[in-house]
C-alpha cells in the first residue's frame, strides 16, 4: 500500500510533470488511484468494524457526471470467535454540484452497484465457514480535494445494502459457532468510508 501511494506521488517526476491538456471540458478525463476503506455496521453491529484496501479508475462523461470502477478487499472480526472477509467489485456514478474545471473543493453525490463476495470463518475451527455471493447497491456523498491539476484526494461515505441472502455468525452458550443464512434483501449492510488518492492521466476526448 505504501509503495503504491509513493508511486502515485512520484509520477509527476517521471515524465508526467507537463500541464494536463484539457481538450474542451472535463468530459473524457481518465484517472486511476488507490484507497483505504473502513467498513462499519457489519452484520448490524458497529463493533464489527472492518478495514481494507482497494483501487479504482475513473472516466468522466460530462462536466457534472463522473464514473468510478472499483475493487475492494475488507477484513473484520466478529467478536472474538469469527473473521469476515469481503470482496467488492463494481461501479459508481458521481454527480458534481459544480462544473468548474479545477476547484480545490469539489463535493458530489454518489450511487453505485457492485458484486459482493463474503466469507465467514470460525477462528478456532477454520473448517467451519460460510460463503455468500450476492450483489449490492450503495449511495452516499463525498468530495475531492484537488492537490494539483492532476492529483486529488477523495473522501466519501456511503451505505451499502445487500440484495439477496445474508449470512450471520452466532456463538451459542456451549461455545459452538453457527452461521445462519437469511433469505431476502434487508437494510443491514455496511456503512463505508473511503479515503483515496487519484491521478489524472489524460483527457481522452
Amino acid at each position: 500500500m505504501k509503495k503504491l501511494i509513493l508511486a502515485l506521488l512520484l509520477v509527476p517526476s517521471f515524465g508526467y510533470s507537463q500541464p494536463l491538456k484539457i481538450r474542451k471540458n472535463q468530459s473524457g478525463m481518465f484517472s486511476m488511484g488507490i484507497r483505504s476503506t473502513v467498513s462499519t455496521f457489519n452484520g448490524g453491529d458497529f463493533g464489527n468494524t472492518g478495514f481494507g484496501v482497494g483501487g479504482q479508475y475513473r472516466l468522466q462523461v460530462s462536466n457534472y457526471v463522473n464514473t468510478e470502477w472499483f475493487a475492494d478487499y475488507i477484513t473484520s472480526n466478529i467478536g472474538d470467535y469469527a473473521k469476515r472477509t469481503d470482496y467488492h467489485i463494481g461501479a459508481s456514478v458521481m454527480n458534481y454540484f459544480t462544473k468548474k474545471p479545477s476547484p480545490f473543493f469539489k463535493p458530489y453525490f454518489v450511487v453505485g452497484y457492485c458484486f459482493d463476495w463474503t466469507n465467514l470463518v470460525e477462528i478456532n475451527d477454520p473448517t467451519n465457514s460460510a460463503l455468500r455471493r450476492s450483489s449490492a447497491v450503495q449511495a452516499g456523498g463525498g468530495f475531492h480535494l484537488n492537490l494539483s491539476e492532476r492529483l486529488d484526494l477523495s473522501v466519501v461515505a456511503q451505505y451499502m445494502i445487500h440484495l439477496g441472502n445474508d449470512v450471520h455468525a452466532h456463538r451459542h452458550s456451549d461455545g459452538t459457532v453457527e452461521f445462519d443464512h437469511e433469505e431476502g434483501a434487508g437494510l443491514e449492510g455496511h456503512l463505508l468510508f473511503h479515503v483515496g488518492i487519484n491521478y489524472k492521466i489524460a483527457d481522452l476526448w
